[in-house]
């Protein structure tokens, strides 16, 4: 089981790339939202919800072999943050890309309250927190583009119907 959730911290070992292993693993994230978005929304956010809990364990079991705390090779946490900045969004190649852009700058830099976040949990939950919070405000963000502009697009399920 510990070597299940250490492998499930490092999204099976992509975390363990030597450059930008978050960035990698979003970018990796891309098949499974896609795959969720196409099972529809109740699916979609019963994974996202389990994934939490799993990836706080996961990150719990990192941290206590490695004893280093939120090592860059545990990206379970941004898995789930941009699952949550995807969450109720059309499946378009435009909220991908910004859903991509938007989740990757507050997980970079960090902005109040996702910095405070950071510093000042630890352990697995630390570990998830700021990411999670990342994601909820890119939801946000993005939420609001969806319902106040075309920026977002068509979806593509409804191009191949066409």
């Amino acid at each position: 089981m510990k070597n299940t959730l250490l492998l499930i911290a490092t999204y099976f070992n992509i975390g363990k790339v030597s450059k930008a292993p978050g960035t990698v693993a979003t970018f990796a994230t891309i098949p499974l939202w896609w795959a969720l978005s196409q099972a529809g929304p109740i699916i979609y956010m019963i994974v996202t919800i389990l994934l939490v809990p799993l990836g706080i364990a996961a990150a719990q079991a990192y941290e206590a072999q490695s004893d280093v705390h939120d090592s860059k090779e545990i990206v379970i946490d941004e898995v789930v943050g941009f699952l949550i900045t995807m969450v109720w969004l059309p499946l378009t190649w435009q909220s991908l890309v910004l859903g991509l852009i938007i989740f990757r700058f507050l997980d970079i830099v960090k902005p109040p309250p996702i910095r405070q976040l950071d510093k000042h949990v630890k352990g697995g939950v630390g570990v998830m927190i700021d990411d999670i919070a990342a994601g909820l405000i890119g939801s946000l963000i993005l939420q609001l583009i969806y319902t106040q502009t075309s920026w977002l697009g068509v979806q593509i399920s409804n191009l191949t119907t066409s």
